[in-house]
């Protein structure tokens, strides 16, 4: 396993002046020969790419931060940084980076030299012109030093010597002194070319220059010299509202001074260069990428020192959670705590970690549960933002804790619906916090982040929670404002029907919107418990009330609500449609929208369009019979006729299969017959008539006269053997006694070989020779079975008979 001590992550500065993390590797410095020198290397921990090949340079500028960051900037515009895991990693890699400058590797920062695109101009240069020539520190020499920063902005080379000059003679220093001077002596031109010459230092993009300009000796100077803009008619006051305006509020003392000193710098560095300074032009824009560096590590390192005091956070939740608290303090904490979050966003990924589960052991969440129902505006607005950075860390926290609720709380403050609650009285027009929560409640019951291999029942015990308990009060305004009205008519009560939108306003259209968009949503990825909140509440017919709203875009939610139910091809919820015709509503709407093209039409178009297209038979069926008269008429699209053919091919495919089944299961009547009869021709034996029915008193008297009487007839049977045909099948005689109990008309049979009849299986003809007592014969006591050649004449008189048709219908 390779060592943890050289794993890093790389960050690259991008052109918006943020760092992007371009990987997670493993850094090692080895000679490189294609770079002619010694090379810090970075491979992907992954798949072994490289994430970074970069020369350790004589010239570059390294600077150690934190005891496990080095940064450094190889060209102009490519600020890079390297993030160690451990300590030990970062200072032997700053130990040979030292080491190839020649540096002591005691210092934090080595020479800031020159950009290593121009290193080979420069080392063409003279020995002696590697330095400016700055002018002396004088009030006479202002406009020549203002002229001679400005000149070198446009060259990276001069700008790395200028710089160099400025470092080696304490002249910034020099410079303040000479604002101050200015300043008394209200030399307003001499204030003027200060500006152009601190506005062009702060251009040069240098960190050793910035840890001199805003030092807690300078820093107030050099605002003072940014005031005095020539293109203002009158000074800017940027120094009176740094220090009386703006008030540092303590929440909780802080008894360490550095880092009191680090969080007054930061702010004031943010302030020079979200305020003060002008927005760069195309050509400025990366100058002060440096500039947004220093303020990024100044933030790691505060937050990293707040959170290595326990005591003083402990003390702040303490306070935030304390009943006692009044209000206005309160106020104070919350906001403490959204910078807070805010600037832990710089942190590195496993810091950021270790990070917000501090806050969460600490009760962050039981603390934004009593911020998050106060009636401030300011607080629920900074608690909702803190919330938000809490989801986006770890939704599984939020979830766990949320979920253990029950059993302290009321349904009505459990987090979520609390959070839900606000959604709903957001007083913004905009709804703008109510689209933050929406989206933060769409993280929280997303199942794509509910997938952590250590718990695996994260997904159904959330869900089942969140529609057992907070799902009702999410879909309260959307059930309030579809209310039930009974219609009354002569002074009788009828059915309930759904009333028209109340009210129809455009904060409560937007607000019903926002919901239906979560509700879609969980058509989309809940399934299963969705559905059966839909099928209890009836939800869709509720939903498609909006169809009526004067909002068209309130009207869109609602049929997208449908148009993904439908989208799911699910039986469950087509018969739930097609019972509840809730087809009504839409086509309505589709005909009162009459000939305007509109989005409205095109989509109410694309849902028919949908459904022919996957064929779903039973809404096509539905459609059709129950619309297709009122649709028909609309013929600039071919989406209707459509349905209509799709259906009418689904009646002709059924009727062909219900006739085919017929057909099979006369067919198989045949088929069984046929192996009856002949497993009868296999035994080889005359299957003995089957003497009619007597009365008791016609048996023999005796036993003796009834065996006799067996014997005479079993000779008989004898002479009367079944001969074999030509055609190689048997003929022979049946009897039956239901021919006499039916009264049926005697029949000669057909051969048992001889081609089924086509009558139906089911016909009571006596044609029907399939049948072992078909075509009976009346005789005295006996029905006799036997297929006579002269018959036939007779056989076809019968068949044209009336009474000798098969009844299909039978």
């Amino acid at each position: 396993m390779s060592d943890t001590r050289r794993r890093v992550k790389v960050y690259m500065l991008n052109e918006d002046r943020q760092w992007d993390d371009r990987g997670t590797g493993h850094v090692s410095s080895t000679y490189v020969e294609r770079l002619k020198g010694i090379s810090l290397l970075v491979r992907a921990e992954s798949d072994g790419s490289l994430l970074l090949e970069s020369k350790i340079s004589p010239n570059t500028a390294y600077q150690k931060q934190q005891d496990t960051l080095i940064v450094w900037s190889e060209a102009e515009n490519y600020d890079l940084a390297l993030s160690f895991q451990e300590k030990a990693g970062c200072d032997e890699i700053w130990e040979k980076i030292c080491q190839v400058q020649g540096k002591d590797p005691a210092v934090e920062i080595t020479q800031d030299p020159i950009d290593e695109s121009e290193e080979e101009r420069f080392e063409e240069m003279p020995e002696s012109s590697h330095l400016v020539d700055l002018p002396q520190c004088e009030l006479n020499k202002l406009e020549e030093i203002a002229d001679l920063v400005t000149s070198v902005l446009s060259s990276p080379i001069r700008r790395e010597k200028l710089a160099l000059a400025l470092m080696n003679e304490g002249y910034i220093k020099k410079l303040l002194q000479l604002f101050q001077v200015c300043e008394d002596l209200e030399n307003t031109e001499g204030l003027h070319h200060l500006y152009e010459i601190i506005r062009g230092v702060l251009f040069l993009n240098k960190a050793a220059l910035f840890e001199v300009m805003f030092s807690d000796d300078c820093i107030m100077d050099v605002v003072g010299c940014l005031e005095y803009d020539p293109s203002l008619v009158q000074p800017k006051k940027h120094r009176e509202f740094l220090t009386k305006t703006a008030k540092f509020k303590e929440v909780i003392p802080i008894t360490d001074s550095e880092l009191r000193q680090k969080i007054h710098q930061t702010y004031r560095v943010q302030y020079i260069q979200d305020i003060i300074l002008p927005t760069p032009s195309v050509f400025e824009e990366n100058f002060l990428s440096t500039l947004t560096s220093f303020i990024f590590f100044n933030k790691v390192e505060i937050v990293s020192m707040l959170q290595e005091d326990e005591k003083f956070l402990s003390e702040v939740f303490a306070q935030l959670t304390d009943e006692a608290t009044e209000d206005g303090k309160r106020r104070e904490l919350v906001n403490f705590f959204k910078e807070f979050c805010a600037f832990s966003q710089t942190l590195q990924p496993q810091n950021r970690d270790a990070f917000f589960k501090t806050l969460a052991n600490l009760g962050i969440l039981p603390a934004l549960e009593i911020v998050m129902g106060m009636d401030d505006l300011q607080v629920r607005a900074a608690a909702t933002d803190i919330f938000s950075y809490l989801v986006e860390f770890s939704p599984s926290m939020v979830r766990e804790f949320v979920m253990q609720e029950p059993q302290h709380n009321e349904d009505d403050i459990l987090l979520i619906n609390v959070v839900i609650k606000q959604m709903i009285c957001d007083t913004d027009p905009e709804l703008g916090g109510a689209v933050q929560l929406m989206g933060l409640l769409r993280t929280l019951i997303d199942p794509e982040n509910m997938l952590a291999p250590t718990n695996k029942t994260e997904k159904t015990e959330f869900l089942s929670f969140f529609y057992k308990f907070c799902m009702h009060v999410l879909t309260a305004p959307l059930l309030a404002n579809t209310a039930e009205e009974k219609s009354v008519k002569d002074g009788v009560v009828g059915p309930p029907k759904i009333g028209a939108v109340c009210p129809d306003n455009f904060q409560t259209a937007q607000l019903l919107a926002l919901i239906l968009e979560l509700l879609t949503f969980c058509v989309e990825h809940h399934t299963y418990h969705i559905k059966n909140y839909i099928m209890n509440k009836d939800l869709l017919r509720r939903v498609l009330v909006l169809m009526n709203s004067k909002h068209t875009f309130l009207a869109l939610c609602a049929l997208r609500f449908m148009r993904r139910i439908i989208g799911l091809k699910d039986e469950f919820y087509n018969r739930y449609i097609i019972k509840g015709n809730l087809f009504e509503p839409v086509i309505n709407a589709l005909l009162d929208n009459g000939t305007r093209y509109n989005l409205l039409n095109s989509a109410i178009i694309e849902l028919f369009e949908f459904i022919k297209v996957e064929d779903i038979k039973s809404l096509i069926a539905h459609i059709v019979d129950n619309f297709y008269k009122a649709l028909e008429s609309i013929e600039y699209v071919q989406t209707f006729k459509g349905l209509k053919t799709r259906y009418e091919q689904e009646k002709d495919r059924q009727s062909q299969r219900l006739n085919r089944y017929r057909r099979d299961a006369r067919a198989m009547e045949d088929d069984e017959e046929m192996w009856f009869n002949e497993d009868d021709d296999e035994e080889g034996e005359a299957v003995p008539p089957i003497e009619k029915s007597k009365p008791d008193d016609e048996f023999p008297d005796n036993y003796g006269k009834f065996i006799e009487a067996i014997k005479v007839k079993e000779s008989e049977d004898k002479e009367n053997l079944p001969k074999r045909t030509s055609s190689g099948s048997f003929k022979f005689t049946f009897t039956h006694s239901a021919a006499a109990a039916n009264g049926a008309n005697g029949a000669n049979s057909k051969s048992v070989g001889s081609p089924p009849s086509p009558a139906s299986p089911n016909s009571s003809s006596a044609k029907s020779t399939n049948s072992p007592a078909t075509a009976m014969t009346k005789q005295a006591g006996l029905v006799g079975l036997v297929d006579y050649p002269d018959d036939e004449e007779e056989e076809e008189e019968e068949e044209e008979s009336p009474r000798k048709r098969p009844r299909l219908g039978s």
